[in-house]
């Protein structure tokens, strides 16, 4: 059987060759693919380990799972679909919300654990019937709309919980962050989170030297008098260790509220399929359904033992276009290394101490982007907005998302926020589509892209996420979409 474990060395193992690309089923000699790993594993730090601690998860046990969760992609694609499994940020509107409403870590882990099995019955779905029941269920103003709600409704957590920790430095990270986002080239562009936190980090150390403790709400909570940068929980970290593993555990309630994001995730793999087809000149639409099924059985082993969700991230396909070396050898390496990283307690505790300030600069970006990623949807899809079809539905349940509107169904339950836009959005549109006069349902093009949520810190292409166009990129290792300089609006 071909697990796509075996590479042939590509010309002598050195460099391609002038206009050549490293195909998936080949390699450079073993030192520079471990370097390539490397690489591979930096791109993904940026959003994959703020993932972990924007949902209150262990970042160690997360960065382990991204390297189980890839490798369990390339065995179930057999090579054949080059990508890293990072920690999702589609999902941290959905922690937010369970804890908000008294979920802990496994309440949180058991409903994503359910998301990542209809992702994957999704995935069968799509091996069975093709891509079209995807776009029959999920047309691009569903998605668009969908995508924004999770975005926006994150705001308030910026907003009453990280950013009033510390608005001087929150501010300057904001600014410092988009700066690297449209300015920086290259490889640098494509980690530009991750020097955004790095500059944070120094900084709140720095404020701490010269001004001292500052008073301010921590968590949410009550000003106190505190450090910025609290790295005491560093000191008493193992060097070697296992990440804290727990149980999920499933309520109906948080269920709910998470069960939207497989729409996200669902266009998001669409996206990076078709960005890697066309990248290596290998069309893989009979891949897409095995991706993602292979993305949700990764999930849902991840969630299980109390990890958080695992998708393809954009950053390493930036990587590759820029390397021209597609190769899963590669990816390989990298998994081996989020392995290693996650056995390093002292690692996740330096990830733990981000302070609040940091990540509330970081996130009026990130935020923002992943709402924003709904219009890029539309856009590139067509979706025309003058139609009422489609605009009173998305605005219906955009409104309802982000306000955080709420409809008691019991005593015990009710809907609200993401959960119910959701289910306003897809059932609104579905309903006046059946009523709706012949003028108003224009054929709308088959659901073939989609953008992500960290894909905000990944200006190299338009997106492979949460719903809309994934790049576009060439066979060569160009783009035909975006500038490639600045963020496109595209974890």
């Amino acid at each position: 059987m071909n697990l796509g474990v075996r590479w042939t060395l590509h010309g002598d193992g050195r460099t391609p060759a002038p206009g050549a690309v490293v195909r998936p089923d080949e390699r450079l000699s073993w030192p520079r693919t471990a370097g390539l790993g490397a690489q591979h594993v930096v791109a993904m730090f940026g959003a994959s380990f703020v993932a972990p601690v924007l949902m209150g998860l262990d970042p160690n046990l997360a960065i382990m799972m991204s390297g189980v969760a890839t490798m369990i992609f390339l065995l179930a694609t057999r090579g054949r679909v080059p990508s890293y499994l990072g920690c999702s940020l589609s999902f941290v509107g959905v922690a937010a919300a369970i804890r908000a409403s008294g979920g802990d870590s496994s309440t949180v882990t058991g409903a994503i654990l359910v998301v990542g099995l209809a992702l994957f019955l999704a995935g069968v779905a799509v091996r069975r019937f093709g891509a079209r029941v995807i776009h029959a269920t999920m047309p691009p103003i569903v998605t668009g709309a969908v995508v924004m709600l999770i975005g926006f409704n994150l705001a308030p957590v910026t907003a009453a919980t990280y950013w009033p920790q510390d608005q001087w430095t929150a501010l300057l990270v904001m600014l410092f962050t988009g700066l690297a986002v449209v300015c920086l080239r290259g490889f640098w562009s494509r980690v530009a989170i991750f020097l955004g936190l790095v500059f944070g980090y120094v900084l709140s150390w720095v404020f701490d030297l010269a001004l001292g403790r500052i008073h301010s709400p921590v968590g949410g909570g009550e000003a106190v008098d505190h450090w910025r940068l609290d790295l005491s929980a560093v000191g008493r970290a193992d060097w070697i260790g296992l990440p804290s593993f727990h149980a999920p555990s499933f309520e109906w309630s948080a269920i709910l509220v998470a069960l939207p994001v497989v729409i996200a995730l669902v266009a998001e793999n669409a996206g990076h399929v078709k960005a890697v087809g066309e990248m290596t000149g290998d069309p893989l639409d009979d891949q897409l359904g095995t991706a993602i099924a292979a993305d949700g059985a990764a999930s849902m082993l991840s969630t299980a033992v109390g990890g958080p969700p695992n998708t393809t991230y954009s950053e390493n396909i930036g990587v590759m276009a820029a390397t021209r070396v597609y190769s899963t050898a590669a990816y390989w390496a990298a998994a081996g290394f989020a392995l290693l990283f996650g056995l390093c307690p002292k690692f996740g505790a330096v990830v733990a101490a981000i302070p609040g300030g940091v990540l509330g600069g970081i996130t009026v970006i990130l935020y923002g982007m992943i709402g924003l990623l709904g219009a890029q949807i539309w856009i590139n899809a067509g979706v025309d907005l003058r139609n009422p079809l489609n605009l009173v539905p998305a605005a219906a349940g955009i409104i309802i998302g982000v306000g955080g509107v709420s409809l008691k169904i019991t005593d015990s339950f009710e809907l609200g926020g993401i959960a119910l836009g959701t289910i306003v959005v897809i059932t609104g549109y579905h309903a006046l589509r059946a009523f709706a006069p012949a003028h108003l349902k224009g054929q709308e093009p088959l659901l073939d892209a989609g953008t992500s949520a960290y894909d905000a810190a990944s200006p190299e292409r338009d997106g492979d996420g949460v719903g809309a166009g994934a790049g576009e990129q060439r066979a060569d290792g160009g783009e035909r979409g975006g500038d490639g300089d600045g963020p496109t609006a595209r974890p």
